[in-house]
């Protein structure tokens, strides 16, 4: 089998078969479009037609390569945890946008959110807060491989803060409804990191009603919210008590990420 008879033959998008051909066989993704006759060698071939079927069969790319890029990081992601995504980048970038020194992520999953922060303010206390003991494993893992101390703590959402306030909160929770017609596409992913009510709100509120408890003065919370529920999320944030609210749109031109302020 040549490389591209494994491509073609593939039943999946061409840049996924190019991806996952590429982890099979150890060569690059530029050798494997340079060189299409190339042989591809048997054990990689089995490799290859597994990940192949994997992919068919709906399982993210990203948990059968093991690993996904986010803000410059590669991170180590399974099961446990959601395949970090491009729009969630949006929540690095407004953060960095303010001045901090202490800063907590509700939620981390992967780690992704703190560890980028971490990275691009070493100088700040970064704490990590999840509920899931598989999914704290896994951003552990991706603080030891690139070298970033960050302060992690299991429970649910402000739980294991007793009391503390930090200058940024920020959280990419659950904001999936219950019965979404996209929810079949996730089904390898982990429901409890999707899921979060009749609305899709049920996280959030909580979030929300809690964060300024744990904001110094002039603090601000940012967080992720899904496509529609920006008016809902706003109205939370004024409920709360929040000043200077909005939600910023991510490149689809989405209002993604709400943001708001204590006194």
């Amino acid at each position: 089998m040549t490389v591209a008879e494994a491509l073609k033959n593939s039943g999946i998008d061409a840049r996924e078969a190019r991806l996952l051909l590429a982890a099979a066989t150890g060569f690059s993704e530029a050798s494997i479009v340079a060189y299409p006759e190339r042989d591809v060698p048997f054990e990689a071939q089995t490799r290859y037609r597994d990940f192949a079927q994997r992919r068919r069969q709906g399982e993210p790319v990203a948990y059968i390569l093991g690993c996904k890029e986010f803000y410059g990081l590669e991170l180590v992601v399974d099961s446990a945890v959601l395949v970090p995504r491009p729009e969630t980048e949006l929540l690095v970038d407004l953060s960095l946008q303010r001045e901090f020194s202490s800063v907590v992520d509700l939620g981390t999953g992967s780690g992704a959110i703190a560890l980028a922060l971490k990275r691009h303010r070493p100088d700040a206390h970064v704490v990590a807060v999840e509920a899931s003991a598989a999914a704290l494993a896994v951003a552990r893992r991706n603080a030891t491989k690139h070298g970033l101390a960050v302060d992690f703590r299991q429970g649910c959402w402000f739980e294991p803060l007793a009391g503390e306030r930090f200058d940024l909160i920020v959280a990419n929770p659950p904001y999936v409804a219950e019965g979404d017609p996209h929810l079949p596409d996730l089904g390898f992913e982990p429901s409890g990191a999707l899921l979060a009510g009749a609305d899709g709100l049920d996280a959030i509120r909580e979030i929300v009603r809690a964060a300024p408890r744990h904001l110094h003065a002039g603090g601000w919370l940012l967080l992720e919210h899904g496509m529609g529920q920006d008016r809902a999320v706003r109205e939370l944030f004024l409920q709360a008590g929040l000043e200077e609210v909005d939600s910023c749109p991510d490149l689809a031109r989405i209002p993604r990420v709400a943001g708001g302020k204590v006194k």
